[in-house]
């Protein structure tokens, strides 16, 4: 998979995530991707300071990009 695959198959994950983060009055950027394999996104909106945030990361996000990107390793988020 080229880099460019990867960062539109993160962007496919992360449109299937957007609407319960929307319905939450959340939403969620795409940062960086780092060496094909680390992920860095923003959480925004409700979503910055929700004490569900670290379980939406690992439950939601990391898992859903994992899904379509079984090569990522890690998945942060950036403040």
């Amino acid at each position: 998979m080229t880099t460019e695959e990867i960062k539109q198959n993160v962007e496919k994950a992360l449109d299937e995530i957007r609407p319960f983060l929307n319905s939450d009055g959340g939403n969620i950027s795409l940062i960086e991707i780092i060496d094909d394999i680390h992920v860095k996104v923003r959480l925004e909106g409700a979503c910055t300071n929700c004490g569900f945030s670290m379980s939406t990361m690992k439950a939601g996000v990391e898992t859903t990009i994992k899904k379509y990107v079984p090569q990522i390793e890690t998945v942060e988020n950036v403040a």
